[in-house]
C-alpha cells in the first residue's frame, strides 16, 4: 500500500482541477513531464556515480570551459548556492576522481580556477546527452504551429511559476 502511494504521487493536482476535459488532461500530461524530469535526474546521477550537487558542479565547469569562461571555487559557491565548506569537499571529490583540476590563477596568486577534464566533459555528455537529445527528437517531430503553441504555453506556464517563486 505505501508503494503505491508513493508510485503514484507525482500524478496528483494538489490545487482545484482545470474546468475543461482538454485542461485536465494538460495538466496531467504537465505532471508527467515533471516526473519524468525527476526520473532523469535520478538516472543521471546513477549514471554519472555522482551526488547531485557534484553533478551541478561538473556540469556547470564543463558549460562555463565550452564558454570561454573562468570558475573560481567562490564563483563555484554562488552558482551551487552553498557554503565554502560544502564547495571544498565538491572539489575534493571530482579532483579525486579525475573530472577537475586546480590551476593557478593567472593574475592572483592567491587563487584557483577550476577546469574541468575531457573526461569530465565525457561524463557530462554522457549522461544529459540521451535525455536531451529525446527531447530534440520529439520537438523535430511536431510541425510548426505545435512548436509555436507548445512554446507558448510552456513559457508562460514558466514566467507564472517564476512569478509565484519571487513572491514567497
Amino acid at each position: 500500500m505505501p508503494q503505491s502511494i508513493v508510485r503514484h504521487e507525482h500524478i496528483h493536482l494538489y490545487a482545484a482541477e482545470p474546468q475543461t476535459e482538454a485542461g485536465r488532461e494538460l495538466s496531467k500530461a504537465i505532471l508527467e513531464l515533471r516526473h519524468a524530469e525527476q526520473v532523469q535526474a535520478e538516472r543521471s546521477q546513477r549514471i554519472s556515480g555522482l551526488g547531485g550537487i557534484d553533478l551541478s558542479a561538473l556540469r556547470y565547469l564543463v558549460q562555463a570551459k565550452r564558454e570561454d569562461r573562468e570558475v573560481s571555487p567562490k564563483d563555484l559557491i554562488v552558482m551551487l548556492g552553498t557554503s565554502s565548506a560544502t564547495v571544498t569537499n565538491v572539489i575534493e571529490r571530482l579532483v579525486g576522481k579525475g573530472y577537475v583540476i586546480r590551476q593557478q590563477h593567472p593574475t592572483d596568486r592567491r587563487a584557483h580556477l577550476l577546469l574541468p577534464t575531457e573526461s569530465a566533459a565525457a561524463l557530462v555528455d554522457e549522461v544529459y546527452g540521451g535525455h536531451h537529445g529525446a527531447v530534440v527528437s520529439v520537438i523535430d517531430d511536431l510541425n510548426e504551429d505545435e512548436v509555436v503553441i507548445a512554446t507558448q504555453v510552456i513559457r508562460r506556464i514558466a514566467v507564472t511559476l517564476d512569478e509565484l517563486a519571487r513572491r514567497s
